[in-house]
């Protein structure tokens, strides 16, 4: 049986930028091995695998090339994406996705995509010993959401400068660390780049997950709800935030790049 497989790039509007993500429609649910060694061999930072689900919507799981995660932002957008441009979906119907994390719902806004996602907002907390000196940053701030550390710095300048150490990052215990500070770029609030080498992944390009922490810890700082963050990896990508209560809408673009088969 051949498995349509598409690799899209989200949180952009132009080929080859923005992050890619791999996206594996299924008729039915597969196994987690399985699902693993496809994610393996696409080797991005995230493969979605979708199957229809009892009821409504499709379930929806996500894999790094190491391992399962409970919520990735890009690869839902890319998702998203794929099921209306190869009509699975009507162009108004809204695309929802029964995950680790709950309901996730996606509809088309302005021209864009929309994810209805769970707010993460970070606690202030004092860093674990080695984060700041894995980043090689002096923190203006650090705290720490469910999945991971954020780390806000003085400047744009040290987020584009950052060089960390991935083998002493691997040892900090949780999925990742987001480095972030407010922008100095006209057309964004705030700029950021995400690292996770304990979960495969030692730079992730846009990383959507990550904005359910710092959409809220930047609105509560500049007092407003809806914003604008640029992702400074080299590929780089752009995410817009609103705040809604406990959720955080995540709007982005995405193009596909590539459409194959699993043989």
């Amino acid at each position: 049986m051949s498995i349509p497989i598409h690799t899209v790039d989200a949180f952009t509007d132009r080929a080859f930028a923005g992050n890619p993500a791999g996206v594996c429609l299924l008729e039915a649910p597969r196994d987690a091995e399985w699902m693993q060694s496809v994610a393996r061999e696409m080797n991005h930072s995230e493969t979605a695998f979708l199957s229809p689900h009892e009821g409504d919507g499709f379930d929806l799981r996500w894999f790094t090339p190491v391992r399962e995660v409970d919520l990735c932002g890009h690869a839902t957008l890319a998702s998203a994406h794929v099921l209306w441009e190869n009509g699975v979906l009507g162009p108004r119907a809204t695309a929802r996705f029964h995950t680790k994390s709950g309901v996730l719902a996606a509809v088309r806004r302005e021209g864009a995509i929309e994810m209805d996602f769970p707010a993460r907002p970070p606690k202030a907390a004092p860093p674990p010993e080695g984060l700041a000196e894995a980043l090689g940053v002096r923190p203006v701030w650090t705290g720490r959401n469910v999945d991971d550390w954020l780390v806000e710095v003085e400047s744009e300048a040290d987020v584009r400068s950052l060089r960390p150490d991935f083998v002493r990052l691997a040892k900090v215990d949780a999925r990742g660390a987001v480095v972030t500070s407010r922008a100095e770029q006209s057309g964004a609030d705030f700029v950021s780049r995400f690292f996770a080498p304990r979960f495969g992944v030692d730079e992730d390009p846009v990383t959507g997950s990550a904005h359910t922490a710092l959409a809220p810890y930047w609105a509560a700082k500049l007092g407003r709800e809806e914003l604008t963050g640029v992702q400074l990896s080299a590929r780089g990508g752009l995410v817009r935030v609103r705040i809604a209560g406990e959720r955080v809408m995540l709007g982005g673009s995405a193009v596909t790049v590539l459409r194959g088969v699993l043989v």
